[in-house]
């Protein structure tokens, strides 16, 4: 029985080495067009790799996904991150898990995946062929055949499964042959600001902040890094991952609310109140409140006027109120966009509709399987997106081996 993966990334490698283990006689090939396999394990976490996280509730594990958390909810119960740290512990790579729950291997190194992947493929005996790109796929009966780019003649097989990511040419071959494609659009990307405010602030960051796109419920919180094109951190990229289509729509160019402490006007107030008539002689720009950064909160200050000798006694009530809005309900103008490091994440892909996720075959089509960002699955940065990889992957590869060839 001859079982063909079309893409050597996270997804690709894990079913087939699973599909290999659990059948030795099945003759598994993975297809690459690039002329190398698991870049993106490579680079991932500034090559590190986040091979998971730590969250080892699936009922917890899938509100990290924007699209896709109910259909992954019953495949982590199969294979989850517990099973994932296993299944590399059981291979010579041990994971650590680091205070913010991302899981690496303990070299602090990606080739450690990387290796290990490829070890796990020989020793199963699975044929790894790079530059090779598949031009169509052909349902021929109940198996598949393929046209691979310069052969004449095509590759058949009993069963496929399409691991290549966002892929818009495979998605076309998808498209043509049935299933419904769920337009691509980004997830994870970092927001793009020229506003006076965050000059030279490159690198500051606060722990605790809350971001709204202004006109909509789109809101996340979580830490928030000033950059030198504007605004990133996971604060951001939960909104940009939850507000993909949105956003999309927008044209990335919107008004964000930055609340800087995720505190009420209120309780702000309260503050000032107290340092007006406890610290009165005190200037305010020399003394930062609520734990902020010294020069994003002179920065919000000079916002408002206050310059550098008022003292906290001397400022009126007009002023007070618009430092406080400045902290939290900052408005900013998005420009624009940038990605996310070389971490490239799309929200779009193969209908989930169109999936059987008891072992991620097509409903569509027989024989073939899916599993991946192919899929229009995606989640927020913290490796989330390498876990439904490895199970998709892994509970592909299962079903493939068991499934007897016709």
């Amino acid at each position: 029985m001859k079982i063909v993966i079309i893409g050597g990334g996270a997804a690709g490698f894990f079913a087939a080495i699973t599909c290999a283990e659990a059948n030795p006689a099945a003759e598994v090939i993975i297809f690459e067009r690039g002329k190398s396999v698991l870049e993106k394990v490579r680079i991932s976490g500034g090559g590190r790799c986040n091979v998971t996280h730590a969250c080892f509730d699936p009922r917890e594990l899938i509100k990290y996904y924007p699209r896709g958390s109910r259909e992954l909810l019953g495949p982590f119960m199969q294979f989850g991150p517990a099973d994932t740290v296993e299944w590399f512990a059981q291979r010579g790579v041990a994971l650590k898990e680091e205070a913010d729950g991302r899981m690496f291997p303990v070299t602090d190194n990606s080739e450690s995946i990387v290796q290990c992947l490829l070890y796990a493929a020989q020793k199963a005996k699975v044929s790894i062929r790079t530059s090779t790109r598949v031009e169509q796929i052909l349902q021929v009966g109940q198996g598949w055949q393929l046209q691979l780019a310069g052969q004449s003649t095509g590759l058949s097989c009993a069963k496929v499964m399409i691991a290549t990511g966002s892929s818009t040419s495979i998605w076309e071959i998808l498209s043509k042959a049935g299933h419904t494609i769920i337009s691509p659009v980004p997830s994870l990307f970092t927001f793009n600001t020229k506003d006076a405010r965050l000059r030279d602030l490159s690198g500051l960051s606060v722990a605790n902040a809350r971001v709204q796109v202004a006109g909509t419920k789109l809101m996340a919180e979580g830490p928030l890094l000033i950059t030198h094109w504007g605004l990133s951190g996971p604060a951001i990229l939960r909104l940009s991952a939850w507000g993909a289509r949105d956003l999309h729509t927008l044209d990335h160019k919107f008004e964000l609310l930055v609340n800087w402490i995720s505190s009420t006007e209120k309780e702000v107030l309260e503050v000032f109140n107290v340092m007006k008539v406890a610290h009165g002689k005190k200037t305010v720009f020399a003394n930062a409140q609520f734990g902020m950064p010294q020069r994003l909160w002179q920065h919000l200050v000079m916002a408002v006027n206050i310059i550098e000798t008022e003292r906290w006694a001397d400022v009126n009530k007009g002023t007070i109120q618009n430092l406080t809005g400045q902290i939290v309900a900052g408005r900013f103008q998005i420009t624009g966009k940038s990605t996310f490091k070389e971490e490239f994440v799309t929200a779009g892909g193969v209908d989930l509709k169109e999936i059987n996720f008891k072992n991620f075959s097509s409903r569509i089509l027989p024989h073939l399987f899916l599993a991946g960002e192919v899929l229009n699955v995606d989640a927020i940065t913290g490796g989330f997106n390498f876990q439904a990889a490895w199970t998709g992957g892994r509970l592909a590869g299962l079903a493939m081996a068991k499934e007897p060839s016709t």
